[in-house]
């Protein structure tokens, strides 16, 4: 039978072409967001010469703030070691050192890479505790509140290796590591809600989500402890520490952990290899800033 060319389609048809129309504009639309988000919050790293996404709206005093807040809240749950402990004293002693060779770290690199420094940490209200527990791991928020726990101290074995993991976790809060992360998830959520708005199944959003993941979010999460190593390691040496315990200190790390880390692609940090590696590949460097940094080298 002939077809009319008059005919008017099925309604149901008329309402899936209406809906497909919909969703493309809700994804364009939302890209398009998330381009604009991400060009207005760029900024140029110190530390790192690199361009990287802070939200403007989130100041130095919120940060900070936000920090505060999340150390009181571990500190109420995880009892910190009274502070004239030798472990405390130690612990803190190593801090002091590495906290005061901060700006000279910072405007030596800001100096390789032909940019300004920033002494975004000259406000920061620095604390640390050591906190009773066998997790061999430390941190350091916004706004310069750290913690070290005892589980750390049979692994690092030496205050040279304790200083690189501080190093490490002091970078992470000079790098504004947690503001970048921020950002992200919020371009992580313009992504859910553009794909939850243009009628995206669940399997769908999974699978956007996962691509996300595996193509931005984790090597974004990578490139943020290699550039911590980097930072720490120069912290550690231009305070008098010796950056050549970092390679036996993250083997120890490595064997602490039974050797059963993820592969590099689905993980948040690189692979216990590919760190060492790049800690040899900087040693030239470090040695360098502790005999130009450190007075004791001199």
């Amino acid at each position: 039978m002939r077809n009319d060319p008059f005919s008017r389609p099925p309604q149901g048809s008329q309402r899936r072409g209406l809906f497909g129309n919909i969703r493309w504009w809700v994804l364009l639309l939302a890209a398009g967001y998330a381009v604009f988000y991400w060009f207005s919050n760029r900024t140029v790293d110190p530390y790192t010469g690199e361009k990287v996404m802070i939200d403007s709206s989130l100041d130095a005093r919120q940060e900070t703030a936000l920090g505060l807040q999340a150390y009181q809240q571990i500190l109420s749950q995880e009892r910190p070691m009274d502070p004239n402990a030798p472990i405390a004293r130690d612990v803190r002693d190593i801090a002091q050192r590495l906290i005061a060779k901060v700006d000279v770290v910072e405007t030596a690199l800001a100096q390789e890479h032909g940019v300004q420094p920033a002494h975004f940490a000259r406000d920061f209200q620095w604390e640390v505790n050591v906190i009773p527990s066998d997790q061999a791991n430390a941190f350091c928020l916004p706004g310069g509140k750290m913690a070290v726990y005892t589980g750390l101290v049979p692994v690092a074995r030496t205050r040279d290796a304790m200083a690189v993991v501080m190093g490490h976790e002091i970078a992470h809060a000079l790098l504004r590591h947690g503001a970048q992360r921020m950002a992200q998830q919020k371009l992580t959520q313009i992504g859910q809600v553009a794909g939850a708005a243009s009628g995206m199944d669940a399997q769908q959003q999974q699978m956007m989500m996962s691509a996300m993941g595996y193509g931005y979010l984790l090597p974004y999460a990578r490139s943020h402890e290699t550039q911590a190593d980097e930072v720490g390691l120069m912290l550690a040496a231009a305070a008098c520490f010796d950056p050549r315990e970092a390679v036996p200190l993250w083997q120890r790390m490595g064997q602490a952990s039974g050797g059963q880390s993820p592969p590099e692609f689905s993980s948040t940090h690189p692979n216990p290899g590919t760190r060492i590696q790049n800690l040899q590949a900087l040693m030239p460097k470090a040695l360098e800033y502790r005999q130009k940094f450190c007075e004791q080298a001199k």
